[in-house]
């Protein structure tokens, strides 16, 4: 992958998930909501000056959301940052840099 560039999609890992459940907080707090369910599917990946991560998370059946999250370089030493997300979306919705 080149720098800038989006990765192919892949299926969820763990370490998605956990970012997924870091940035969580985040994501109820602008959506004023309580999702039943926040299971990373899959995600992209984008090197900039840190990394940001495309991550399709279903919060119900049915109900999906795309997270943009920032997780910056190790050295810096701070958690992930959600930057931007987009609601009302499908399992088979693309995950496309937003």
């Amino acid at each position: 992958m080149m720098p800038g560039g989006l990765s192919e999609a892949k299926p969820a890992t763990p370490e998605v998930q956990h970012i997924a459940n870091e940035v969580k907080p985040q994501f109820e707090s602008r959506e004023n909501r309580k999702p039943s369910d926040f299971t990373a599917i899959i995600y992209k990946t984008q090197v900039v000056a840190g990394m940001n991560y495309f991550i399709k998370v279903q919060v119900s059946n049915g109900d999906y959301v795309h997270l943009r999250v920032f997780q910056s370089l190790p050295q810096e030493n701070q958690g992930p940052s959600l930057v931007s997300y987009q609601t009302g979306k499908t399992r088979d919705d693309p995950l496309n840099y937003f």
